[in-house]
């Protein structure tokens, strides 16, 4: 299992059920094997460009929410790897497909889309810095343990671009920068015993709302 800081492993821990059922959801598992039907896999594509549009505008918002340069720092860091790595990935696999870039931003969302991106933008609205991480970790992380997992496991080659996308390196590294990032800000806001904190329950509980939304994610791939 993928190890990316305490505060995660912690959030992940305390979505038990919900957690699995994203990070081990029938849309991953026959990603892994190649059983993913390739309209499928477009289908999620073109909504997770548009869901990465907004996830970028939610990073960027994290950086108006910071409260030092660092953060500034590592949320900008963020910002650029989606919008310039991960979101190349969809152009560049939609585009052999056929389905240029113009396309795919003015495709319509679906509704688990809209729900999850904006539930992710109000937390940053309404909430404070620590809201905007719990609720865009499991996104981010999720995939690093997706990516890691089925890089090492005997995968089929259909989808090994997006596998060696997540489970590379690069993305790795990402994984583990924000793990770091979400660590110094739980430890500046809450102290070195942050499960005391009456603030801690909402936390998990904005993990687990955006977990959940993650699986109605995949489950909109596969109902296409």
């Amino acid at each position: 299992m993928t190890e990316y800081g305490h505060s995660f492993a912690a959030w992940r821990k305390a979505t038990r059920t919900a957690w699995h059922d994203y990070v081990c959801h029938e849309f991953v598992t026959d990603l892994g094997s190649g059983r993913l039907p390739k309209s499928a896999f477009l289908h999620y594509l073109v909504q997770d460009y548009l869901f990465l549009i907004h996830f970028s505008r939610a990073w960027a918002l994290a950086v108006t929410k910071a409260d030092d340069v660092a953060e500034m720092r590592a949320c900008a860091a963020t910002v650029n790897a989606l919008v310039n790595d991960e979101i190349g990935l969809h152009i560049r696999i939609c585009a052999a497909a056929g389905i240029d870039e113009a396309t795919l931003f003015s495709a319509t969302e679906e509704t688990a889309n809209l729900a999850y991106t904006r539930y992710v933008l109000d937390a940053g609205h309404s909430g404070d810095f620590l809201d905007l991480m719990a609720a865009l970790a499991p996104c981010v992380l999720g995939y690093g343990e997706i990516g890691a997992r089925l890089l090492a496991a005997h995968h089929d080659a259909t989808y090994a671009d997006w596998i060696k996308t997540y489970g590379g390196e690069d993305y790795q590294q990402v994984c583990r920068d924000v793990g770091t990032l979400i660590d110094n800000a739980v430890l500046r806001r809450l102290g070195d015993q942050p499960t005391k904190s009456p603030r801690w329950a909402g936390l998990c509980q904005r993990f687990a709302t955006a977990t959940r939304l993650e699986a109605g994610f995949w489950q909109m791939g596969l109902n296409r």
